[in-house]
């Protein structure tokens, strides 16, 4: 495999004067299937049309700095990938149970694409949701509704999985084990609907459930151990499958009041996640059965209810050692005075860059990047994203680095205005995704711990070669004599490795060349 860099390290190389920025940073968008928010569009359902579409999203990512996506693959008991479980999704084809055509599988095409472009793929599925608008929505005769009438109740014109029915609990545990069993996927991602939340003056109807499992427990308590007991089962299903594979939850970004715990935050946010949805976060990040959090944080600094100054710092102080990553509203931009500010964005990622605690960023949602709000995919570019991050590994699942790649053969290409090298990684017991280019401009700092790649290469097998364009290089160093580089190997867990053998490069002055030191 060949890999040719020529017009992005006069970028990637000038590093003087980067904007300060992590080593290690998650930076990921959202994308949304569910009523065709984000993808594929309304009314295509036509197989190469939509990889089309989803590989023009995945490069607009790629352009904007993001090194993860987090793409919906079951938004109502239903699947964007062959299942015996649960029908094919109408938001795919049209109707519910349609398989594409032509026929292909989308998770799989999905997950290559984005492993191909150095992305992280995380698998989003929503737990309890059934059929989004009754009476509207498409609904396969072999649904799980159709089978199973008893398992669901019906709340705000939408159907949804009781979460008090143990039954339940087991099905959705064995769809998520299937998928993290048949797909190389990096992660399991749940967004925020648990129980949904409240409609004023309706109460959810589970009474049923309650008097038969409740056990003399208060029904809000109740309802809070029947979440607890899925993510307990899914984080046991997930790890048994794949000991590598995260688990992450999106919540509602309020976990509780303040007025109502002393361990919530200063907001007075109408609902909370422990008081209306039921999900105890805080439970599972202190038990650890959750790897990441990625809270929703879509207010504003200043917000009456929900200030982002003061979510954001309490995240941080509640992340339990766990990772966080915060859940940003790009698809607010523009939408009324306070959104015009070309700031908010910006300001959030600096707040938030603040606390070692917080390790990232989600934006909700793809389409929004599409019309660059507020100029914000300048801002990522040219600034907050400009140079590329790795993300961040979690030592409780693997703590073990890769061992360094070998630099077998370097060469000037025929033109002398490039170099061709051939990468060697010979470590078999660790599964290689990346290589991690370095430029060092003198010999005593070849120490990575702490320095910001320069390009990160997708890796798919073990020997690569790399060009590297010399006119770009010079760039890197004004007035350097001398410039060296290396890489380092970064496994499925991101782990990194040592840094190879490093290569000399020395300027020709009067020939205005650089030349490799042998």
């Amino acid at each position: 495999m060949k890999i040719s860099v020529v017009s992005c390290f006069c970028i990637l190389f000038s590093f003087h004067t980067a904007f300060a920025q992590p080593k290690y940073e998650f930076r990921a968008a959202w994308i949304a299937t569910v009523a065709n928010i984000d993808w594929p569009t309304r009314g295509n359902y036509d197989s190469e049309s939509q990889k089309a579409e989803y590989i023009q999203l995945l490069d607009m990512h790629v352009k904007n700095g993001m090194n993860a996506v987090v793409v919906q693959i079951r938004p109502a008991a239903d699947a964007f990938y062959p299942s015996e479980y649960e029908p094919w999704s109408e938001w795919l084809t049209g109707k519910q149970g349609r398989a594409p055509a032509p026929y292909y599988d989308p998770l799989q095409f999905m997950i290559e694409e984005a492993h191909k472009r150095g992305l992280e793929f995380h698998a989003w599925c929503n737990p309890y949701r059934a059929e989004l608008t009754i009476g509207k929505s498409s609904i396969a005769p072999d649904h799980i509704t159709k089978k199973r009438p008893d398992w669901f109740l019906v709340y705000g014109g939408k159907r949804y999985f009781d979460p008090g029915n143990k039954e339940v609990q087991e099905y959705v545990v064995k769809v998520i084990r299937d998928i993290v069993k048949r797909y190389d996927v990096d992660a399991l991602h749940f967004d925020d609907y648990f129980y949904p939340y409240r409609i004023p003056n309706r109460e959810f109807p589970d009474t049923r459930s309650y008097t038969r499992h409740g056990k003399g427990m208060a029904r809000d308590a109740w309802r809070r151990s029947n979440v607890d007991s899925i993510i307990i089962k899914l984080n046991r299903a997930i790890k048994e499958e794949k000991p590598d594979c995260r688990f992450g939850i999106s919540p509602f970004g309020v976990w509780r009041n303040k007025s109502k715990d002393s361990l919530g935050s200063e907001t007075t946010a109408g609902q909370t996640n422990y008081d209306d949805l039921y999900a105890d976060i805080l439970l599972w990040l202190r038990e650890g059965y959750i790897d990441y959090v990625v809270p929703q944080l879509y207010w504003e600094h200043g917000h009456r209810a929900a200030p982002y100054e003061v979510l954001v710092d309490w995240w941080a102080e509640h992340s339990y050692g766990r990772h966080c990553y915060i859940g940003l509203g790009y698809y607010k931009g523009g939408s009324n005075a306070r959104w015009r500010d070309a700031e908010i964005i910006p300001s959030q990622i600096r707040d938030a860059r603040r606390h070692a605690a917080i390790q990232g960023a989600v934006y909700f949602s793809s389409k929004s990047f599409l019309s660059n709000p507020n100029g914000w995919n300048d801002s990522l570019q040219n600034n907050y994203y400009r140079y590329p991050a790795l993300i961040p590994p979690m030592p409780w699942i693997d703590s073990i680095a890769p061992t360094a790649p070998v630099i077998t053969s370097i060469k000037k290409t025929q033109g002398n205005d490039s170099l061709l090298i051939n990468i060697a990684n010979s470590d078999q017991t660790k599964k290689a995704r990346k290589l991690a280019l370095y430029i060092f401009s003198s010999p005593q700092s070849f120490d990575v711990s702490q320095k910001t790649p320069a390009f990160v290469i997708p890796l798919r097998d073990n020997t690569l070669e790399y060009r590297i364009a010399l006119a770009d290089i010079t760039h890197s160093e004004p007035g350097e004599s001398c410039l060296y580089f290396g890489f380092t190997t970064v496994d499925s867990n991101n782990m990194e490795s040592d840094v190879s053998n490093i290569q000399e490069l020395e300027h020709d002055t009067q020939a205005k060349s650089w030349n490799l030191v042998r």
